[in-house]
C-alpha cells in the first residue's frame, strides 16, 4: 500500500483526486439546484419543504450526503495544498518567461483558484450552519401536510433572504463559484486524460454554460425572495 500512498499524496495523485471530487461536486450542484428552485414556487413552501424532508430521511440519499461533505472537505484541502506548492514552485516573482496568451490565461486562473476557494469553503460552512445545522439540531417550528410534521426550513430561508446583506453575500459568492468553476470544470477533463481534438471543444463550451447557468440560477432565488418578500 506504500506505493498507493505515495501516489495518493504526489501532485499527480493530488490533481486527480480534485478532479473526481470536483467532478461529484459538480453534479451534485445540478440536483441542489433543482431542489433549491422549489423556493419559487407561491405555496409558502410546501414544495421546498417536502424536498428537504425527503432529502434529509431517505436513506440511499443521507449516504450520498455524508460522501458529499467528505468530498467538500477533501476538495478543499487539497485544493489549498496544491495551491500553496505551486506558489512556492513559481517563487516571488512569479512566471519569468512569457509563454502563450493562452497559457498565460491558465496561469493566472490556476494562481487564483486557492483565494476563490478559500472565499466558497467560508460560504458553505456559513451556508451549512444557517440551514443544515439549524434542521438537523431540532431547531426548526414544524408544519403539518396530510397529517404529517415536517420541519419547515422555507420559513427560515425566507426570513434569511429579507437581510439585504447577506443576500449580497451570497451573491457574490455565486460569482466567485462561477470563476472557479470556469477554470475547474474543463481542468478535471484535462487531469483525468479525457482530451481529444474532436471532444475538447464541447467540453470547453458545456464547461462555460455550465459555470454561468448554474450560479446565476442560484443567485436568482435569493434575490427573487428578496424583492417579491419586499414589495419592490
Amino acid at each position: 500500500m506504500n506505493w498507493f500512498t505515495s501516489f495518493l499524496t504526489s501532485s499527480i495523485g493530488r490533481k486527480l483526486i480534485m478532479s473526481l471530487t470536483g467532478l461529484f461536486l459538480i453534479l451534485f450542484l445540478v440536483v441542489h439546484l433543482i431542489g433549491n428552485l422549489q423556493l419559487l414556487y407561491s405555496d409558502e413552501g410546501e414544495k421546498f419543504n417536502l424536498y428537504a424532508l425527503f432529502m434529509t430521511t431517505f436513506t440511499p440519499i443521507k449516504v450520498v450526503s455524508y460522501g458529499l461533505y467528505a468530498f467538500i472537505l477533501i476538495h478543499a484541502v487539497q485544493g489549498w495544498i496544491l495551491w500553496r506548492k505551486n506558489a512556492a514552485a513559481r517563487g516571488p516573482q512569479g512566471y519569468v518567461v512569457k509563454v502563450t496568451r493562452a497559457t498565460n490565461t491558465n496561469a493566472r486562473a490556476a494562481s487564483n483558484m486557492g483565494w476563490l476557494g478559500t472565499i466558497i469553503f467560508v460560504f458553505l460552512v456559513i451556508h451549512l450552519y444557517q440551514f443544515w445545522l439549524q434542521m438537523k439540531m431540532g431547531a426548526l417550528e414544524h408544519k403539518i401536510y396530510e397529517g404529517v410534521p415536517v420541519a419547515d426550513l422555507y420559513t427560515t430561508v425566507k426570513a434569511t433572504y429579507m437581510n439585504p446583506g447577506f443576500v449580497i453575500f451570497y451573491v457574490v459568492s455565486m460569482v466567485v463559484i462561477a470563476f472557479h468553476l470556469w477554470h475547474g470544470f474543463q481542468s478535471a477533463f484535462q487531469t483525468l486524460g479525457w482530451n481529444h481534438r474532436k471532444y475538447s471543444p464541447l467540453i470547453r463550451t458545456i464547461g462555460k454554460i455550465y459555470s454561468v447557468v448554474v450560479p446565476a440560477l442560484f443567485a436568482l432565488i435569493p434575490l427573487y425572495m428578496y424583492f417579491k418578500n419586499a414589495g419592490l
